[in-house]
């Protein structure tokens, strides 16, 4: 069976009442020593006059224990201050009269060691009594749910705008220029020589567009505009000037190749082929290829290279535009 818990005292002055009581309790316990020791003494003369009973002898003399008495006396003031409830001593015991100082001397060590434990053990609670705290209990951390990956696409860079297709547009109508220029100057030469008069225009006309040498000079010529401005592309208008008298050479080569193509060449020998192009070399008609393809060049290629500023700012915009999205970064829808 368990002994029963010490109340704890969380007032000191408690605690320093009960050690003043045990200490008053151990000089009580002094003084009836020395009472029951003078009643000793006095007990073995003969005593004619009979003298007031002391309560103490009386204690002792009816076999209770002074110290004891004074223990239950502060354990009825403050329960379960010396570690349990008070247990009653044992009965007395008679004991011979020449053996009470044997008696008190044992008493006074039981005395004196059970007050200090008492003292000590009063003095231990007290320093160990701790102030309890409820404490809220801490927050259990639930983890974020994972944000969830959007994707987004990323921008394509621009692609770079060609000028290449505007040039051969342009290179049709300098061809149909071309055409209209040349037809126009074999016209002319047919007047100034007669073969061509008001009656006959229209059957000059036709024989002039349908002959192999006219359309060999405008394909030639439109061929290598078209490759000329391919190789220019977006470049300045001084390329088409420089670069334009390619153009005109190959208008003049083109007359001679339809010249050999009317003969036609395959049935000539080479003599004959030969003279055949000494004939043509510096015929009007090949002169007037050469110096209209020079020259169309010229002026086509400025509406070229005009075409081509302009698709090299839309490029260069573009370009800019892209480099500012890939800054800001990907945007959420």
């Amino acid at each position: 069976m368990s002994e029963p818990q010490v109340p704890q005292s969380s007032d000191k002055d408690e605690v320093n009442e009960v050690v003043d009581s045990a200490n008053a309790a151990l000089a009580d316990a002094e003084a009836a020593r020395a009472t029951g020791a003078d009643a000793a003494a006095v007990s073995d003369e003969p005593v004619g006059d009979a003298t007031a009973p002391d309560p103490k002898a009386e204690a002792k003399a009816s076999g209770v224990d002074a110290d004891l008495a004074a223990f239950e006396e502060a354990e009825r003031a403050f329960p379960g201050t010396f570690g349990g409830t008070f247990t009653p001593p044992p009965p007395a015991v008679e004991t011979p009269a020449s053996a009470p100082a044997a008696a008190d001397a044992a008493d006074d060590v039981a005395v004196a060691a059970t007050a200090a434990t008492v003292a000590y053990a009063a003095t231990a609670n007290t320093a160990d009594v701790t102030e309890t705290r409820i404490v809220a209990p801490e927050p259990v951390f639930v983890p974020p749910a994972q944000p969830q990956p959007i994707f987004v696409q990323a921008p394509e860079a621009p692609r770079e705008r060609g000028n290449r297709g505007t040039i051969a547009g342009i290179g049709l109508l300098a061809a149909l220029s071309f055409a209209v220029l040349l037809l126009g100057t074999a016209l002319g030469l047919g007047a100034l020589t007669g073969e061509v008069s008001f009656e006959n225009i229209g059957t000059a006309v036709l024989a002039t567009i349908s002959g192999v040498e006219f359309w060999t000079t405008v394909v030639v010529f439109y061929l290598v505009f078209c490759i000329l401005g391919a190789i220019i592309n977006r470049g300045r208008w001084g390329h088409w000037v420089i670069w334009g008298l390619v153009v005109g050479l190959g208008a003049y080569g083109g007359y001679l190749l339809g010249a050999l193509l009317a003969a036609p060449f395959w049935t000539l020998t080479a003599s004959q082929g030969s003279a055949l192009l000494a004939e043509h070399l510096f015929a009007p008609l090949a002169l007037a290829s050469f110096v209209f393809g020079r020259e169309l060049t010229i002026w086509f290629g400025a509406w070229a290279a005009r075409s081509g500023a302009r698709k090299t700012v839309l490029n260069a915009e573009a370009q800019r535009e892209y480099e500012r999205t890939l800054e800001a970064g990907p945007q959420l829808p």
